[in-house]
């Protein structure tokens, strides 16, 4: 006797589609189209996670430096300040402190100053 992969099939393809919830016309109803673009989304979102990493990057540099120059220095002055004075900040908490807590950021650059004066 034949046998068919009935359930199995239907698990499989179950699977798929729960994967592809919200895939607009073919992309979420079509088997073949929906594992294309699913291995296309994964390849995407495997990208994009390290992609966030430098874009946050980036954000925190142009935050720092908008914030710096305010106060009579440039971004790679300040970040050699720093690193003279030994101040051992990451660019994200630099970021958050100047947007939340300028005070705070005033006390660094005012001891980045000093070190680069030194």
């Amino acid at each position: 006797m034949r046998t068919t992969k009935g359930a199995a099939r239907r698990q499989s393809k179950k699977r798929l589609f729960k994967r592809a919830k919200g895939f607009v016309s073919g992309r979420g109803t079509l088997t073949r189209t929906v594992k294309e673009t699913l291995l296309r989304a994964g390849v995407y979102a495997y990208r994009d996670r390290r992609v966030r990493k430098r874009d946050f990057r980036k954000l925190w540099i142009v935050r720092i430096n908008a914030a710096v120059r305010m106060r009579g220095l440039r971004y790679s002055e300040f970040i050699h300040g720093l690193n003279v004075a030994q101040i051992q900040l990451d660019r994200k908490t630099l970021s958050e402190m100047a947007i939340h807590d300028p005070a705070a950021f005033d006390t660094v650059c005012e001891k980045v100053k000093a070190a680069l004066a030194a």
